[in-house]
């Protein structure tokens, strides 16, 4: 009370404008409130501040007019690039930095010669591939056409997960091809984790405010428009979920099957969301409250214990439940659990990445803190485990065929541990803690690289096996609802036909009605040779090449690891069989067909 009573004191402020400036500052994120200080300092160096010819349009002025420019330019797949590169822009706007941002798919590389400062932000898709807008870019500046750039200052911001190998990529290749060009970096490059949200503010503050310091100054004041949010489209966002209700839980896989694959409906009612075929669906979900406790139980602590995490307080087992990572282990977790536990067996494994990847990928956290008993502090803990990060699924239903609902096909991960099998954290959160009728906190991530094609004549060819069967359903309701005259085929595999054939009725369907031109299917252990989906491509190689050749659109969805390297081999056999290319033309071909969005994948 008595801080605040001075305040007032000192403030120029009265009561009540101050008691809004702190229940605002309260509520705000570091990042929003770095774009309230650089907007408020506009507005006290503007030498007309109730200037009505502003109108609708908020205006703030600066005090010193840079004579340089800053591009942001985002290699995205699924969209969290382009969501940084927009933060990015808004606080350089904020700090008064004449800034634009763009998509590495909308960029000339020749434009950088005539660049002063450019920051790229980049995902990596796949096999450390960059993403399907950035393969120009990405070809461009490895080329002899790439130009000199010795005037040219850059940043780099990498997004990843750190449990693959190919680990923010893209990124570390431009951060290389600029650096060989000749240009400057103006701070190093940051390889962000899946909680990059958690470490890219100071980075990005760091990097702004030296832009800023190299830009030249002069006398006159620039006039920068403060970006407006529009009245049309949603509020509710990543940090800003929607509180949905979950309609349906139906689990679609067989009573014999070894796996658990579950269609969800969630509500969307009221929510101004929209979404398209193609793109994701991001849940925040809460960890399994036993889970939490058995952790805490494991390293020594208690339930109740209080910690502070961003200014609140809270118990250790709230922390846990809503903040952090707790069910599938990393490489970063085991390698600083190893040194803090001292543990033989897990730094034997740090010492070789890919066994640490495979241990990491089907070992819990639970377990990976069982192979040696090690006391920690909660300081210790919470420095061991990521920060929590909503789940991105592909979407499984069209806006035209459900209206205001969206429709998810859920595969239930399972960890084994000699005793018991426990879940995934998202995925057992939709099928097993959340009940029908209950809340869960949505948004929509858009996916521009994973669209059908414009032309509803286009042929298009889907590969999705498993789970990856998702984006497939939504595309044929979108086609049919289009009346979209183009062929259809769809390729889909799993373990049994009587158990895993996921939306078999729906498929029968389409098939009768004549929108499934053609449907094949490979079910791997209902026969002594294995089969998958790239085998049926290979079956089928001369009627996929003449697809090919009449325009076909090619998507693939599901696993990044195995099946998507595969389709890819399969694609490239066919390419050079059928069309009598060798091995360079055919990689040739399909780094075409990424070009002209021919050939998308939405792989994880």
């Amino acid at each position: 009370m008595l801080q605040q009573e001075n305040a007032t004191i000192a403030s120029p402020l009265n009561d009540q404008q101050l008691d809004q400036l702190q229940q605002t500052a309260a509520t705000s994120s570091p990042q929003q409130l770095a774009w309230i200080s650089g907007y408020l300092w506009g507005l006290s160096q503007a030498q007309h501040p109730s200037d009505e010819k502003a109108g609708s349009q908020i205006l703030a002025s600066v005090s010193q007019q840079p004579a340089s420019k800053l591009t942001i330019i985002y290699a995205s797949q699924t969209g969290n690039a382009k969501g940084a590169a927009e933060e990015l822009h808004a606080e350089a706007i904020a700090l008064g930095i004449d800034a634009i941002v763009v998509s590495s798919g909308d960029y000339k590389g020749k434009q950088l010669a005539k660049e002063t400062h450019v920051i790229i932000v980049a995902s990596t898709h796949g096999e450390g591939e960059a993403p399907d807008d950035a393969v120009v870019l990405h070809e461009f500046l490895q080329s002899k056409k790439a130009p000199k750039l010795p005037n040219l200052q850059y940043a780099v911001l990498g997004l990843g997960d750190s449990s693959y190998e190919f680990f923010c990529q893209t990124a570390k290749d431009f951060d290389q091809f600029l650096s060989q060009l000749g240009a400057t970096a103006i701070v190093p490059r940051l390889d962000a984790d899946v909680d990059y949200d958690s470490v890219t503010p100071e980075w990005s503050q760091s990097a702004l405010l030296k832009i800023k310091e190299t830009f030249k100054t002069s006398s006159e004041a620039d006039v920068v428009p403060l970006p407006i949010t529009q009245n049309n489209t949603s509020v509710y966002s990543k940090k800003n979920p929607f509180t949905a209700e979950l309609l349906t839980n139906q689990k679609i896989t067989g009573r014999d099957s070894d796996k658990d694959v579950r269609h969800i409906e969630i509500d969307l009612e009221g929510s101004g969301l929209s979404y398209q075929a193609g793109d994701a669906l991001g849940v925040w979900y809460q960890n399994s409250p036993e889970l939490s406790e058995a952790i805490i139980a494991r390293v020594g602590l208690n339930n109740d214990d209080q910690c502070d995490l961003d200014g609140t307080t809270l118990t250790l087992k709230e922390a846990l439940i809503s903040h952090f990572e707790i069910t599938g282990s990393n490489p970063q977790f085991i390698t600083k659990f190893a040194e803090l536990s001292g543990s033989k067996k897990l730094l034997k494994l740090v010492d070789d990445r890919e066994k640490l990847r495979a241990y990491s990928g089907k070992t819990q956290i639970l377990d990976v803190l069982a192979e040696k008993k090690t006391q920690l502090t909660v300081t210790q803990l919470f420095s061991l485990l990521r920060r929590l990060t909503p789940r991105l699924y592909s979407i499984a239903s069209s806006p035209e065929e459900v209206g205001e609902e969206v429709h998810l096909t859920v595969g239930v991960v399972e960890y084994h541990d000699g005793e018991a099998a426990r879940v995934g954290g998202a995925s057992g959160f939709l099928s097993q803690r959340l009940e029908e009728g209950e809340n869960v906190k949505v948004f929509v991530e858009s996916n521009a690289n994973f669209k059908l094609p414009v032309d509803d004549n286009a042929p298009v060819i889907m590969v999705g096996p498993g789970t990856g069967i998702a984006p497939f359903r939504a595309f044929l309701q979108e086609r049919d609802n289009r009346d979209a005259a183009g062929k259809n085929w769809l390729f889909f595999g799993d373990r049994t036909f009587t158990q895993d054939f996921l939306y078999q009725v729906e498929w029968q369907q389409y098939l009768k009605s004549g929108l499934l031109t053609k449907l094949d299917v490979a079910f791997s252990r209902d026969q002594a040779e294995k089969v998958y989906v790239q085998h049926r491509l290979l079956d089928q190689a001369e009627s996929i090449w003449a697809w090919l050749q009449e325009g076909a659109y090619v998507y693939v969805c599901g696993d990044a690891t195995h099946m998507a390297k595969d389709v890819n081999d399969a694609l490239l056999q066919i390419i050079q069989q059928q069309g009598k290319h060798t091995q360079a033309e055919a990689e040739q071909f399909l780094t075409e067909l990424r070009k002209n969005k021919r050939y998308q994948k939405d792989v994880y």
